[in-house]
Parts: structure tokens; sequence; C-alpha cells
């Protein structure tokens, strides 16, 4: 069985996994103006999550693999229960939620805002998580 792995250095670690979450829409309040304090807002998530998929959820080992519901589940909680003066905040702690598990590479998540600006469908943020930098900023900050 071969898979098609996005660069070499991802096939050195193994198989690479990538679950999209498309156009997940919530509501929470999003904002710092007096009426965005008050009124639950529309937006719009979608999750990039690469991870290294194990050989067992390959041959359909359920427990074995990357729950992408459990994940969905908890952004959702996270989103509609959440106060955020800030699309940053909200995009941060998006992408903390989604690599909590230790088998995740990376995760992009990217959040709209619909009707954010008067002449605009939306406005967005994204935000990127890469393991691989992660793990470098540690180790720098151990030895300085």
């Amino acid at each position: 069985m071969s898979f098609q792995i996005g660069n070499n250095q991802a096939r050195s670690r193994g198989t690479v996994a990538r679950i999209n979450v498309r156009d997940l829409r919530l509501r929470t309040f999003i904002g710092f103006n007096p009426e965005e304090k008050e009124k639950k807002q529309d937006i719009v998530v979608n999750l990039e999550i690469d991870y290294l998929v194990n050989e067992r959820a390959l041959r359909d080992h359920v427990e074995d693999a990357l729950d992408y519901k459990v994940i969905t589940k908890r952004v959702i909680r996270h989103v509609e229960n959440g106060r955020f003066l800030l699309l940053e905040k909200l995009v941060a702690d998006v992408v903390s939620i989604c690599c909590e598990h230790p088998s995740v590479q990376s995760a992009r998540v990217t959040i709209d805002k619909p009707h954010a600006l008067r002449f605009a469908d939306s406005v967005s943020l994204t935000l990127t998580y890469d393991a691989d930098e992660h793990r470098q900023m540690n180790f720098l900050e151990r030895v300085s």
C-alpha cells in the first residue's frame, strides 16, 4: 500500500493524513463594540489538521484513529460558550484545541466573521501551528 505524502520530511516520520472540517457555522460573542457584546454573531470555522496516521487506523481500527468528532465538539463548546474581543484570540484558542493530540503535526484554522464590514462578505483570520517549529522553539528556549 502506498500513500502520497506532502514532503520528504513527512516521509521520514510516517504517513501523514489531513482532516478538513469545512464551513462549521457557529454563533458566539465576538467583538468589543457594545452591540457585539450584547448579541451573538455568526462565524464560520475551517480546520485543517495534519497528523501521523497510525498503521492500525489504516487497517480500519477505529480506536487508533484521530477522532475529528471529539475535536469538533470541543471547538463547538469553546466557541459557543465563550466571549472574545478579538478574532485573533478566538482563532488561537481553536488552534490550541486542534493541536492537543500528540500525533498532530500541524493545524491551520481560519475563522470568518460574515458581515463584519459593510461592503464585504466577511473578514477572516488564519493561524497555523507546526509541531516541528514548536519543538525547535522549546529547544531554543531551554538552551538559552
